[in-house]
């Protein structure tokens, strides 16, 4: 026996910004049927359904008055048949939201029956106040009396109650408020003795619904649990003191339609017949006449982001033998097929082994979360074992991202047959549960304020999603940086002592074509090369340390843990290869240990009191001590994380300095071990991932351009962040073009100062010349194409040998802190350095645009499907709207025009952007501004 409880657990309906969902169940009682002289008066009313025999078809209309007025338009049930009873058993959701709630709002319900063509006759109405006379929103389900031949009557006091009083008919509601104190825990619950009264209580209610001359419309409130508590929902209003204005009469009204996401039977039956087996075998002769052919060849020229109408999708699979030999129609075939019809799947899957193998760039589109089919992303994965390291090496930050997009089942799997005894990822080796502790007592000290409320209904209907959230508030500050030293100290140190089958191991990676899935791929590639494996080391670090408040909690943390079982995977499938994996896992551990005193050092540096001048004689004093445990001044050589093919071995403290910038970063120079040296920018506080990117992305365009033996003179200089906090980015020795023109006057003056020729153009080296020219122009395209923002002179750099590059890609995808900013990054001081507007470099320099622009264009697969797979990396700049990330790439490659119109199109922008006005003056001001900061 159950005592009873005197708690009363409840939140505010403000606080609620789900909407009103209303389940309608049963009708029971006696059917009326229309009196006979209105039969006579309108005869059609014998074929409505209350005459017939039979159930008649009914439907149930809801809305919510207040005041006398409507608040939400009508909505109705979907159309049912019924056979024996009236019986919806249907969730409708309102379109108006807990919040929006007034404390006076009633539900009017009208049963309607056909009467003819665009006619409702009424077969009864019922009404009920949605909140209690406590305030409190109704739960639970409500036996309502439903007055005959009436529509509902919204109106206080309405005439058509669901809960009135009737002589010698109160049975039911004294039962339904008995029923109620129980529910709410003020009745003492005896569970035998519960069951035999709730059985007598059905009864009652059979008995009174039998004997009553109404009929009796079942509905269903929500119910609201937090924490697996029953919650009330207590009627409060936020600010309610407050006026708003609002329109009564909107312009643009929205009527929902209950059946149009429902399947056309019609469709469904044709999809069907097409796509038989017994189809399949006329459709090998197929063969498309002209009309269709070219209807064909632009379908697969689509970007990946088309998506196909029904009759495209049906000529693509009629026609798929006729296309198995154009690689290309590959991703638009796998487009078309219904992966929930078996049949449909087989076909599908029987064509992969007969189609054209298709490239590397566009397997990269089976990976993203649009192909869940095993099979399907295993043949991707075949297509990459093509890629040599080196172009894997330029999709391997989105192969990584790819992952979130795997079966995380074959992944556990996968660990537990390399760490036999293994349940899960937190329980088994003492390092890793080391680091999993660590992490949450680093957590603990972060104040996390979160309400989530799921609505939950009975047992007899289908689970419900979640309605609400609340005061969602998280804060987390934790120290990213000790939370990236706990994980590889733990798990590339002390995994040693875990036995394996070593010569199994061996086989595995010999053979490739074994790897059923993408993580098991990239670390067999990763373990045959140490530039692979040093980045995809580093690009799994900062997926395990990474913490994104704008996924959900639950959904963070398998993806987390998804990421550190294949850290685990990588590391021991390195500890039990050959002398050289062992020695790349000995590299990364070393690694790791150098950054994490490095973060250290710069802390205590930037922690230090005083300008910047003392603080880089501090950097230099901590670098030069040898008190410390880490020697920075002399160390074993190992590879440098940012660029693996050097090997450093030290640091010259004398030499390391810090900007002038709100983060200070560190100028540091590393000895090599060919006694040369390799300077870096070491950046603490500054999330990099955005900059790792873009410069991704300038560095695959430049190899594509390249490729086509066009060399831009473009720096691709190397990005890697460590950590959301911290990273390397190589240092290029330049200058910035504001200070050029500060000290020369001119580009054209600064180049003449270190490269003069007597013979060659405006007194310059032609080389130099040419470098400058070709360098601004790939740049412009694709800084363009990459909707780089915020440019202005500062952030313009140029070379002694004629480069001129860009930095700081904190604005991205279209995005500009300045007003009205040009189409592109091209002023009046960049076309004097080129000689003016009218000179010959100029126009070399506008050519050079427009083959740069048509190159890439025939590459935009590609880029697309990149940009496709960071849609959830958290990158600021595409979290902010990752669902149109990919289209503004897209948009600005212009793919709807042909080739001839793509020129003029960026002949008028190039036009546009040299006599852009406000650019000239937003520059202006942008000096004042560095002035004055100075």
């Amino acid at each position: 026996m159950e005592e009873t409880s005197d708690k009363f657990y409840y939140v505010y309906s403000s606080s609620l910004d789900s909407r009103l969902q209303i389940k309608i169940g049963t009708l029971e009682g006696k059917k009326h049927k229309p009196e006979y002289d209105k039969m006579l008066a309108d005869p059609m009313l014998k074929f409505s359904g209350l005459y017939q025999s039979e159930f008649a078809d009914l439907m149930v209309e809801c809305q919510v008055f207040d005041q006398n007025e409507p608040l939400t338009l009508p909505i109705t049930t979907s159309y049912k048949a019924f056979s024996n009873r009236y019986n919806w058993n249907e969730w409708i959701t309102l379109a108006i939201q807990f919040k929006n709630l007034p404390r006076t709002a009633q539900l009017a319900m009208t049963i309607y029956d056909c009467g003819g063509v665009n006619k409702k006759i009424p077969v009864g109405g019922t009404t009920i106040t949605l909140f209690s006379k406590y305030g409190v929103f109704r739960q639970g389900i409500q036996d309502l009396r439903v007055w005959p031949n009436k529509v509902a009557d919204g109106n206080y006091p309405t005439s058509t109650p669901g809960k009135a009083k009737d002589c010698g008919k109160e049975q039911m509601q004294r039962l339904s408020k008995l029923a109620k104190k129980h529910r709410n825990g003020h009745m003492t619950k005896v569970d035998w003795l519960d069951r035999l009264a709730f059985r007598e209580l059905e009864l009652v209610h059979e008995a009174e619904k039998r004997s009553s001359d109404y009929m009796y419309l079942m509905v269903e409130f929500p119910e609201v649990t937090v924490d697996n508590i029953p919650h009330n929902i207590v009627y409060f209003e936020q600010d309610g003191d407050e006026v708003y204005q609002f329109r009564a009469q909107p312009d643009i009204v929205t009527v929902p339609d209950q059946e149009i996401l429902k399947e056309n039977l019609v469709e469904s039956k044709h999809h069907k017949l097409a796509r038989s087996l017994r189809s399949g075998i006329s459709d090998k002769d197929a063969k498309p006449n002209a009309q269709v052919r070219d209807m064909l060849n632009t379908i697969v020229s689509y970007p990946p982001t088309k998506q196909l109408s029904n009759e495209e999708q049906d000529y693509v699979w009629k026609f798929r033998f006729y296309l198995s030999n154009q690689k290309k129609a590959l991703t638009k075939f796998l487009k078309c097929v219904n992966w929930n019809q078996s049949g449909e799947v087989r076909q599908a899957l029987s064509m992969l082994t007969h189609w054209a193998p298709m490239d590397v760039e566009d397997a990269l589109e089976l990976l993203s979360p649009n192909f869940q089919h095993p099979e399907v992303r295993m043949y991707a994965i075949s297509r990459l074992q093509q890629a040599p390291d080196e172009d894997l090496m330029l999709y391997l930050l989105q192969l990584v991202q790819a992952l979130k997009y795997e079966n995380f089942d074959i992944i556990k799997a996968a660990y537990k047959r390399l760490s036999p005894g293994r349940d899960s990822i937190n329980s088994g080796d003492g390092d890793e549960k080391e680091y999993l502790e660590k992490r949450d007592n680093k957590e603990s000290n972060a104040t996390i304020t979160s309400e989530q409320i799921n609505m939950n209904r009975s047992a007899s209907y289908h689970q419900a999603d979640q309605i609400a959230a609340s005061n969602v508030n998280s804060v987390i500050e934790v120290d990213s940086m000790q939370r990236a030293v706990t994980l590889p100290e733990n798990l590339l140190q002390n995994m040693n002592t875990d036995s394996g089958n070593t010569d199994t191991l061996q086989s595995d990676l010999k053979d490739e074509e074994d790897a059923q899935d993408l993580a098991s791929f990239l670390i067999r590639r990763a373990c045959k090369n140490s530039a692979l494996a040093n980045y995809f080391y580093w690009y799994l670090i900062i997926e395990c340390e990474d913490q994104e408040h704008k996924i959900k909690q639950d959904v963070k943390m398998v993806v987390r843990d998804m990421y550190l079982t294949v850290m685990k995977i990588f590391s021991k499938t390195l500890s039990k290869g050959n002398s050289d994996m062992q020695q790349r896992r000995l590299a990364l551990s070393r690694q790791q240990k150098f950054i994490d005193k490095l973060v250290k050092l710069v802390k205590t540096v930037s922690s230090e009191s005083g300008n910047r001048k003392k603080k880089s004689e501090k950097l230099q004093q901590l670098l030069a001590s040898t008190d410390s445990k880490f020697n920075f001044i002399k160390f074993d050589p190992m590879p440098f994380p940012l660029d693996p093919s050097v090997q450093i071995k030290g640091i010259i403290p004398s030499k390391a300095s810090l900007f002038k910038s709100a983060l200070m970063p560190s100028k540091l120079h590393f000895i090599t071990t060919n006694d040369s040296e390799y300077v870096a920018i070491f950046k603490h506080g500054d999330d990099l991932r955005q900059d790792q990117l873009i410069l991704q992305m300038i560095t695959l365009m430049d190899k594509l351009l390249r490729r086509e033996n066009l060399d831009l003179k473009l720096t691709p200089y190397r990005v890697l962040a460590m950590s959301t906090k911290h990273g390397f980015v190589q240092f290029i020795d330049s200058i910035t073009v504001a200070e050029v023109l500060a000290n020369e006057g001119s580009i054209l003056n600064f180049f003449r100062k270190h490269h003069p020729s007597e013979t060659g153009p405006y007194g310059i080296a032609p080389e130099i010349m040419d470098t400058y020219v070709r360098s601004c122009a790939g740049y412009c395209v694709i800084t363009y194409l990459l909707g780089v923002g915020d440019r202005h002179l500062d952030n313009l750099l140029l070379t002694t040998s004629g480069k001129l590059f860009h930095i700081d890609f904190g604005y991205i995808l279209g995005r500009d802190p300045k007003p009205l900013p040009p189409p592109m990054k091209l002023s009046r001081e960049m076309v004097e350095g080129m000689g003016g507007i009218n000179s010959d470099h100029y126009q070399e320099f506008k050519k050079q645009c427009y083959t740069a622009f048509l190159h890439l264009r025939r590459h935009a697969n590609l880029m697309l499907n990149l940009f496709s797979l960071m849609v959830d990396a958290s990158v600021p700049d595409i979290a902010l709207e990752p669902d149109k990330a990919v289209r503004k790439v897209q948009d600005k490659l212009r793919l709807d025009l042909g080739d001839e119109e793509a020129v003029r199109y960026l002949q008028n922008l190039l036009e546009l952007s040299v006599t852009a006005v406000v650019a000239v003056v937003v520059e202006q001001l942008h000096k004042f501004a560095q002035y004055w900061r100075k």
